[in-house]
C-alpha cells in the first residue's frame, strides 16, 4: 500500500489549512465515487423537496406554545431565542443526511445549526476531481457559498441596525479543534470584507451590554459555524456565571447577531421530524397535496415513542433530539431488541426520538490499510435555503467521526 500512502500523502499536503488525518487516522480518502449526472439532479431535487419541508415547519413552530416545544426536546432556556428570525432563510448552512434507497433519497436528518463537511465538499472535491481528470458534480458551488456567507453577515447587520460605523464581524471555534478552527478560516476567507478569528476562549461577555474580543472590541456579528447552541446554555465561567445564557439574551437584545441565525437551532431537534411525519400522517391541510407526496418519497416515519415500529414488528432507530457523529444512537429490531449500538453515550440526557431503520448501501473503497468495504451516506448541502455541494461519508453502519470523507465524482458520458 505505499503507492497509495505516498500518492495520498504528496496530494493532501498541498492543501492549506485541511485536516486530511483526523483523530491520528486516515480521514479524506484519496479515491474518487463515481456517480451519474442524473442521480447527482436527483439529489439535488431531493434536497430542495426536503429543505422546502424543513423550512415551511420552521414557520409553523415559532407559532406553537412553550408546552409543545419543551415536548419536542428544546431546552426551556432556548425558547425566546428559537422564535427570534433575524436572517431571510431559516439556516445558512445546513446539511443534509441521505440514504439512497434506489428509486429516491430518504432524510435521515438534517444538520441545520453547526454542521461540517464544509470544506471538504465545496473546496477538497473539486481538486481531487481535477487530480483524476473527472467531472465535480460540486463545480461553482464554493461561489454559492461565498454568497451565502455574505449576505448572512450583512443581514445580520442590518437585524442590528443601521448605526454601526465600523461593524466588527467574528469567526469563532475551538481554537485547538484543527477541524473546527480550519473551518471557520475557511468561511471567513470567503468573506470579502474585515473579519477577525477569536477563539471561543477569548471571547468576553458583559451582561447586557455586549460581547468583546480579547482586546475589549466589541462583536456585531459572531460566526460560530461549529459551537452547538445546545453547549451555549450549560456554558459558565470560572465564577460560575451562566455566560451561554447570557450571549442568548444578547442576541434577543438586538445587541449581537449570530450565524448560523437561532431559526437554524430550532430545526437542530430530531423530533422536529416527528411533527412532519404526524402531519403527514393525519393528512394535515398545512401540507399541500404536492408536499405530502415529498414527504411520503424522502421522509422516515419518526416518532416519539417506538410502539407503533413494536406493533408492526419494524426494525427501527432511537436518536437523541440533539446529538452528533452517530453517539448515542441505538437500532432495533422490531421486537425490541438493541441490534447494534455506538460506543458512546453522550446524549443520553436528550429526549429520544424513534425512526424507521433503512440500511445503508455499502461500497469499496481504497485505504492506507487496503481495501475496504463500507456503508455510505451522502451529505448534501442546503446553502441559504438552496440544494448546495454533495459527498460522501463512508464507514460504520452508524456513521461516527471515525467514518472517511470519499470524494465524488461524475461519470463522463460515453
Amino acid at each position: 500500500m505505499g503507492d497509495y500512502s505516498k500518492t495520498r500523502e504528496a496530494f493532501y499536503s498541498q492543501i492549506e489549512g485541511y485536516w486530511a488525518d483526523l483523530y491520528g487516522e486516515e480521514y479524506s480518502l484519496y479515491d474518487l465515487f463515481m456517480i451519474t449526472k442524473e442521480e447527482v439532479h436527483k439529489i439535488r431535487e431531493s434536497t430542495n423537496r426536503i429543505g422546502h419541508i424543513f423550512y415551511k415547519t420552521a414557520f409553523l413552530l415559532r407559532t406553537v406554545d412553550d408546552e409543545t416545544l419543551l415536548a419536542l426536546g428544546f431546552p426551556r432556556e432556548t425558547l425566546p431565542y428559537i422564535r427570534v428570525k433575524s436572517l431571510s432563510v431559516e439556516s445558512v448552512i445546513a446539511r443534509l443526511d441521505l440514504i439512497g434507497t434506489g428509486q429516491t433519497y430518504k432524510c435521515m436528518e438534517i444538520n441545520s445549526d453547526t454542521p461540517t463537511f464544509i470544506k471538504e465538499l465545496h473546496h477538497v472535491n473539486g481538486l481531487v476531481c481535477e487530480a483524476f481528470n473527472q467531472h465535480n458534480p460540486n463545480a461553482g458551488f464554493e461561489e454559492q457559498l461565498a454568497l451565502a456567507v455574505e449576505k448572512a453577515v450583512i443581514e445580520s447587520l442590518e437585524y442590528l441596525g443601521d448605526h454601526l460605523d465600523a461593524p466588527h464581524v467574528v469567526f469563532t471555534a475551538h481554537g485547538d479543534n484543527v477541524e473546527d478552527a480550519n473551518t471557520a478560516a475557511y468561511l471567513r476567507s470567503l468573506l470579502p470584507f474585515p473579519s477577525s478569528f477569536v477563539p471561543l476562549d477569548q471571547l468576553q461577555i458583559i451582561r447586557h451590554e455586549g460581547l468583546f474580543d480579547e482586546e475589549g472590541r466589541q462583536i456585531h456579528v459572531l460566526y460560530r459555524q461549529t459551537f452547538p447552541v445546545e453547549n451555549f446554555i450549560e456554558d459558565e465561567d470560572e465564577k460560575g456565571n451562566p455566560i451561554g445564557l447570557w450571549l442568548l439574551e444578547l442576541i434577543e437584545q438586538k445587541k449581537l447577531a449570530v450565524v448560523n441565525p437561532p431559526s437554524a437551532f430550532l430545526l437542530q431537534s430530531k423530533a422536529v421530524q416527528a411533527i412532519i411525519w404526524a402531519l403527514h400522517e393525519e393528512g394535515s391541510p398545512y401540507f399541500t397535496e404536492e408536499e405530502h407526496q415529498w414527504i411520503e418519497e424522502h421522509f422516515l416515519p419518526t416518532y416519539l415513542e417506538p410502539d407503533r415500529f413494536h406493533e408492526s414488528r419494524t426494525k427501527y432507530v432511537m436518536k437523541p433530539a440533539f446529538g452528533r457523529e452517530g453517539d448515542t444512537v441505538k437500532i432495533f429490531e422490531g421486537n425490541g431488541t438493541l441490534a447494534a449500538e455506538d460506543s458512546h453515550n453522550s446524549y443520553a440526557h436528550y429526549l429520544p426520538v424513534y425512526q424507521q431503520y433503512v440500511e445503508l448501501p455499502t461500497a469499496g473503497f481504497q485505504t492506507e490499510k487496503g481495501e475496504r468495504q463500507g456503508s455510505y451516506m451522502f451529505g448534501s448541502f442546503l446553502i441559504g435555503g438552496k440544494a448546495g455541494a454533495i459527498g460522501i461519508r463512508i464507514g460504520s453502519p452508524i456513521t461516527d467521526n471515525l467514518s472517511y470523507f470519499l470524494p465524488v465524482g461524475i461519470t463522463k458520458s460515453v
